[in-house]
């Protein structure tokens, strides 16, 4: 019988028609528009997983939510580990009119690149690792139990697979969870990410006059809250980059001389890939930190969006009643969201002028760093897999952006790693979304490595 890698290799072309057939299905979990789509699109996943062995439920949790797609298959036996991989099969809404040059749900192939919604988030990650699976159980070489944790709801918040989590605990509970989600450094040079920064979020509102005033009539007697809320964000930051709020940098831990020269190691790929994917005129921030300290290992405050008067075309003379911007802070290890959260708006009420009124909204989008132990036995088996699956050892990294499920799976499993299939380069969230054919071949051996090599420790 042919062995697992030969099998992915030989079945390459039907593992692409799948691969195509489910980014043909809009499964937008942010518009309720797509719910039937996303129903189908979990319906899908499940019939796959049950045609080569897996059994395959829906969960969901609570009610009326988008499902999570859970298949199991126990046949490596009692003693053998269990392998909870995670994905997410939904994804943002696309039209062509928003500035795609193909049509976003009918994936279009140019020069060994696949165009669609979803290609690289993330469904590329949930073909890769359910044909993973399927290339070891169809050769009677799977040496692990398998548990797919497939989640319909990451775009839209995640609360179906953070409730069942919760309540069905022996459901998701597994020796190692694999995070397989997110991007690597290039289409040539793998990364795992054993860092990722927490999160706070908060809108700011300020109250000026009762209503919208005549610009001449009362011009130079009323602040303007437009130009209140920009004398308020320009004081969150020190001239260096760093930012002024009193109290935020009490908890940061400094990365220590032997991680920082991890980091170092890949500084001139990652200041390359910066230029060509960020493309501003130069670098900015905290300069005493090199540019994957500023990514990963410092905390940042950011102005998401900002508004306030008229901004539609021509032109209305008015002062605005309010005014409002969307700020959110990335934190890291040893920094409480909540705590962040707090003394950045006992900082803004500080500044804030006796002219207007500030209110903060929305502000229960919380979640702490996560820093995973680069030497555990689940790290070390996806540094030998991607070596194995991309033929080049892979480089260690903290990320900039944040992933909540990592403590839902921390929750049900002894050990936790991340494993990205896609690159930054793929256009997530964007127009003209993409990935390369050649990433999703070696993803999926990849992943059959890493079973490999976890059943095998």
């Amino acid at each position: 019988m042919t062995d697992a890698h030969n099998y992915a290799k030989d079945n390459r072309e039907q593992f692409k028609a799948d691969y195509l057939e489910l980014l043909r299905i809009p499964s937008v979990s942010t518009d309720p528009a797509f719910a039937e789509d996303v129903r189908r699109a979990a319906d899908w996943i499940a019939d796959k997983m049950r045609s080569f062995g897996m059994d395959a439920e829906l969960v969901e949790m609570p009610e009326g939510r988008h499902p999570t797609v859970l298949g199991t298959w126990n046949g490596a036996g009692d003693d053998a580990k269990t392998v909870l991989v995670y994905c997410h099969y939904d994804v943002q809404p696309a039209l062509k009119s928003d500035g795609w040059e193909t049509e976003p749900f009918e994936p279009t192939e140019i020069n060994g690149q696949i165009f669609a919604r979803g290609a690289t988030d993330s469904k590329v990650h949930v073909i890769a690792q359910m044909k993973a699976v399927e290339s070891l159980i169809k050769t009677d070489s799977c040496p692990v139990n398998i548990k797919l944790a497939f989640e319909g709801e990451e775009e839209s918040g995640g609360e179906t697979l953070h409730a069942a989590a919760k309540a069905y605990p022996e459901k998701f509970k597994a020796d190692i969870a694999v995070i397989s989600d997110g991007v690597i450094r290039s289409p040539q040079q793998p990364a795992i990410v054993y860092g990722l920064r927490g999160i706070c979020t908060m809108e700011l509102w300020l109250q000026g006059p009762i209503r919208d005033l005549h610009s001449g009539h009362f011009g130079g007697t009323v602040h303007n809250p437009a130009q209140a809320i920009a004398e308020i964000i320009a004081k969150l930051h020190n001239d260096d980059g760093s930012v002024a709020v009193t109290g935020f940098y009490d908890d940061v831990a400094p990365v220590e001389t032997a991680e920082r020269e991890v980091l170092m190691a890949s500084e001139p790929s990652l200041n390359e890939e910066w230029q060509q994917v960020a493309g501003a005129p130069q670098q900015w921030g905290e300069p005493d930190f090199i540019l994957h300290e500023r990514i990963g290992a410092r905390p940042t405050l950011e102005i998401n969006g900002i508004s306030g008067g008229y901004t539609g075309d021509g032109f209305k003379t008015v002062l605005p009643q309010q005014a409002f911007a969307k700020i959110s802070c990335r934190l890291v290890p040893n920094q409480d969201p909540v705590k962040i959260a707090k003394v950045v708006q006992d900082y803004i009420h500080s500044i804030a002028p006796p002219t207007v009124t500030v209110e903060f909204r929305h502000t229960d989008a919380q979640a702490p760093a996560v820093l995973l132990d680069r030497h555990s036995p689940a790290l070390q088996s996806t540094y030998t897999a991607y070596t194995k699956g991309w033929g080049v050892e892979p480089v260690f990294e903290r990320a900039g952006g944040s992933v909540p499920i990592t403590y839902a799976m921390m929750d049900v499993a002894d050990d936790v790693t991340i494993m990205g299939f896609s690159y930054k380069g793929g256009r997530a969230h964007g127009q003209n979304e993409n990935i390369y054919l050649d990433m999703f071949y070696k993803g999926i051996d990849t992943a059959i490595y890493f079973l490999q090599e976890i059943g095998s420790a």
